[in-house]
């Protein structure tokens, strides 16, 4: 039996918030599986040793319709590769016709999917949920869970000069669009309040784009002697470095699904999106912006993130 799953959302933390599904249905027709998922979603950095994904495709749809899986051309292309893989069984985690009727003359036999046309207001997680319930009676915890070698593990605490004595913490400084970077002042008076009481180290995650690297810069300028960058790694290089991380405070971003996904407490700084993203999974711990009550998109929060309270919920999480 061959078991094809199709996830065709963009981002990293997508892919990591659909990793137990992945898992239940692995575990459900004890084979590992094979993923249809966006090159976006950098699946083949964080899941090599996930023993439930036997391997990754990458769906080739871009946002200008010029992608080989685009258009009537790519939906035949996408179509003709999936039937020459004679797969058994689809689970189909969205509500599009179009990979329905892609997997039908595919001659995939059993599709599982989202109720079609019924994207509008679907909760990211309790969709999936539902369908397994609906489908295999599972029930499915949503913690996530990214798998690492012990090796790298190892490795980068030497090669970083990790000490137990001290708190080593990373912060996700990155993120995907410029309402979730929250001001490095606030990292700032963050690391200040930590330095008040505590012998720390941290791990500066972020990406190579300009705005980033502005709050990098101003981050290192007052606190370079016990910072650590870690923009120049991959996303695979910075997992055995988060590992040896005691806690994470990060922006809405990859970093905090991936840190969470790590099995790290992490403070999720929600500024621009649903609370949804940052409280998913257990070891999360969401921060709101002053002012408000509900946090969604167009919330424009980022300069209302109070350090004080992220200090507090660190040493509420510490203790």
């Amino acid at each position: 039996m061959r078991i094809l799953i199709i996830q065709n959302r963009m981002g990293i933390g997508d892919m990591v918030i659909f990793l137990p599904f992945v898992e239940a249905i692995s575990k459900n027709f004890g084979i590992p599986v094979s993923l249809l998922v966006k090159e976006s979603t950098k699946a083949n950095h964080y899941l090599k040793y996930n023993k439930f994904v036997k391997e990754i495709k990458f769906l080739k749809r871009s946002n200008n319709t010029k992608g080989e899986h685009d258009g009537i051309r790519g939906f035949f292309q996408l179509k003709n590769e999936l039937k020459k893989e004679n797969f058994d069984v689809v689970f189909i985690f969205n509500s599009s016709l179009r990979y329905y009727l892609i997997c039908k003359l595919a001659k995939i036999k059993k599709i599982y999917q989202y109720p079609l046309f019924k994207k509008k207001k679907q909760h990211l997680v309790n969709a999936a949920k539902k369908l397994l319930l609906d489908k295999l009676n599972l029930q499915v915890n949503s913690d996530p869970k990214i798998e690492i070698n012990n090796e790298s593990i190892k490795d980068a605490r030497n090669f970083y000069n990790f000490e137990s004595k001290k708190l080593n913490i990373l912060l996700g400084i990155g993120g995907s669009g410029p309402t979730k970077r929250i001001p490095a002042k606030i990292f700032n008076e963050f690391i200040s309040l930590c330095l008040k009481k505590y012998d720390c180290n941290f791990f500066l995650a972020t990406g190579l784009k300009n705005d980033e690297q502005i709050i990098l810069r101003e981050i290192k300028e007052k606190y370079g002697n016990i910072c650590t960058p870690l923009d120049k790694l991959s996303i695979s290089e910075t997992l055995p470095v988060i590992k040896n991380c005691n806690i994470s405070i990060c922006n809405d971003s990859s970093f905090s699904h991936i840190s969470a996904g790590l099995e790290i407490p992490t403070i999720v700084l929600m500024s621009d999106t649903p609370l949804m993203y940052g409280s998913y999974n257990s070891k999360m711990h969401p921060i709101i912006p002053d002012g408000v009550e509900v946090v969604t998109h167009g919330t424009q929060g980022k300069n209302h993130i109070n350090p004080k309270k992220i200090f507090e919920k660190f040493e509420e999480i510490l203790n």
